[in-house]
C-alpha cells in the first residue's frame, strides 16, 4: 500500500443514511456526513500499517464512503506523505476488501486500489465527534492503472502465509475473495462502473458549502 492509502469513492444517487442498526464489529456505527474517519490498517501480527484521515461522504446500496482529500497526510511507521490526489473509499456492508478510488491527479495514473483485508470494524473516536475504521490488510491488491488491470503482492501474501502462519481457510477465503473482485473489476461491473464521479462530486459541493461564509 503506498499512494493506495488514500482510499475510494463509488457509488450511484446517494440512499437513506445507515441507521444505528448498521453494525459492523461490536460497535453500532451511525455517521453523519461531514464525521471525521479514521481509516486504521494493521498486519495480521498486529503492527501498524497505514493511517489514513478522512470525512464521511454518505451511504449506497454497496456501503460506506469516505472522501479523503488532497493534502491529507498517510503515515505508517517509519513512512509518511502528503497525498497528492483525492479519494474516496468504499468500505463495503459485506465482504473481505475495501476499495479506494482516485481522481485523474494521482501521480501514478491510478484509478482504483482495492485492498483484500479482513476484521473490518467501526469504533467511536473519543473527542471530534468521528469514527475509527479498523482493519487487518491482507497483502493481495487489485490495482488499476493507466488502463491496465492486475493483482499486486502476490508475492508477499505468499511470504506471510509463512511468516505470519495464515490459517488454511483464510488463505483459500481472500484468494477466492481477490479472484472474484478481480473479474468485477474486469467487467466492469458494480460498484467498480465508474460512478465514484457521484462521490467526488458530492465531495466538491460540501467542500464549496463549507467555504461559503456564514
Amino acid at each position: 500500500m503506498t499512494e493506495k492509502a488514500q482510499a475510494g469513492a463509488a457509488g450511484g444517487s446517494a440512499t437513506a443514511m445507515p441507521d444505528e442498526s448498521d453494525v459492523r464489529g461490536q460497535q453500532v456505527f451511525s455517521p453523519v456526513p461531514g464525521d471525521l474517519v479514521v481509516a486504521r490498517n494493521r498486519k495480521w501480527d498486529g503492527s501498524p500499517h497505514w493511517v489514513v484521515p478522512g470525512r464521511y461522504l454518505g451511504s449506497d446500496e454497496f456501503g460506506h464512503w469516505i472522501h479523503q482529500p488532497a493534502g491529507s497526510f498517510v503515515s505508517k511507521p517509519g513512512s509518511g506523505f502528503i497525498a497528492a490526489s483525492q479519494a474516496a473509499l468504499l468500505v463495503p456492508y459485506s465482504g473481505e476488501w475495501v476499495a479506494t478510488f482516485y481522481d485523474a491527479a494521482h501521480p501514478n495514473g491510478c484509478t482504483l486500489y482495492v485492498d483484500l483485508v479482513t476484521d473490518i470494524a467501526w469504533g467511536a473516536l473519543d473527542r471530534d465527534n468521528g469514527w475509527e475504521l479498523t482493519l487487518i490488510d491482507m497483502d493481495l491488491d487489485v490495482v488499476t492503472a493507466r488502463g491496465r488491470t492486475w493483482v499486486d503482492d502476490e508475492d508477499e501474501f505468499a511470504e506471510h502465509q509463512v511468516r505470519y502462519g495464515y490459517p488454511a481457510e483464510m488463505i483459500t477465503g481472500i484468494q477466492a475473495e481477490c479472484d472474484r473482485i478481480y473479474a468485477e473489476v474486469l467487467a466492469g461491473q458494480a460498484p467498480f462502473d465508474g460512478r465514484e464521479a457521484v462521490w467526488f462530486e458530492r465531495a466538491a459541493s460540501t467542500a464549496d458549502c463549507s467555504s461559503k461564509p456564514g
